[in-house]
């Protein structure tokens, strides 16, 4: 029965047990990120700086009773504990243990993994479900644009420097150069501290920018249709889901 229970609060968007334990989650998760960033302020007193940690400590209780909640409502549990949120449950908690036995040297550095709670996020958010959805569904196609969008970089930071080192030697020193002001143009960036005063680089940048602007707006079209089809998806199991509860499984193995 208290299998079952817990079963329900923690694998069951249908669940009302569910939507209080996910929202106070929700909750923890940024409050954590919260006392992360406060702890850097300069000027804190023991007081304050004893009550941030006394309050990392709750979160990471709270963190690790849900991560062994999961491992023993998933079977196999193997199926859970090496999936992509069940390692980040893992990484969400692991800095405070691995703490313990460390110096403070090592301490800072392993500070840094608390910061893939922000990553825990997206379980909580259907919103961010779909958009991962979407991203599955058109994996291939963005796959295929990155690689022109790297293609586009290389060739762009390989034609200013040819168009630019002569009359900017200091400015365009190598290729690499070229690649940062590429880089710097076509995310629209433009810090500005480079840019090309040839006749040959200024029609070259113009070329680059109108074909970069199409190699950029053709994947966002390719989401957003994708996130309408993810959307049905969505609905489709969630209806599905309604009317047969006992096809749910106990803790989706992407979590």
């Amino acid at each position: 029965m208290t299998n079952n229970y817990l079963s329900a609060s923690l694998a069951s968007d249908a669940s009302a047990n569910f939507g209080r334990i996910e929202w106070v989650l929700q909750g923890l998760i940024i409050l954590s990120l919260l006392a992360f960033a406060l702890e850097t302020l300069p000027d804190l007193s023991p007081l304050q700086l004893q009550a941030l940690h006394g309050f990392e400590v709750f979160a990471t209780v709270v963190f690790t009773v849900e991560y062994v909640a999961r491992v023993w409502l998933t079977r196999p549990w193997r199926r859970y504990v090496f999936s992509f949120y069940g390692l980040i449950d893992m990484l969400a908690i692991a800095p405070f243990y691995l703490s313990l036995g460390v110096g403070s040297e090592s301490l800072r550095s392993l500070r840094l993994l608390r910061l893939f709670r922000i990553l825990k996020l997206a379980r909580y958010n259907v919103a961010m479900l779909r958009f991962y959805r979407a991203l599955v569904i058109a994996r291939e196609e963005l796959i295929l644009f990155g690689a022109m969008a790297l293609i586009l970089l290389y060739l762009a930071g390989v034609g200013v420097y040819q168009f630019e080192h002569v009359a900017q030697p200091e400015a365009f020193r190598s290729v690499f150069d070229g690649l940062w002001w590429a880089l710097c143009t076509l995310t629209t960036v433009g810090y500005g501290d480079v840019y090309p005063v040839t006749a040959g680089g200024k029609l070259f940048t113009f070329a680059i920018l109108v074909v970069g602007l199409g190699v950029i707006a053709v994947p966002v079209g390719l989401v957003a249709s994708a996130l309408t089809l993810a959307r049905e998806e969505i609905e489709r199991a969630t209806g599905q889901g309604m009317q047969n509860p006992s096809a749910r499984p106990m803790v989706s193995s992407d979590d």
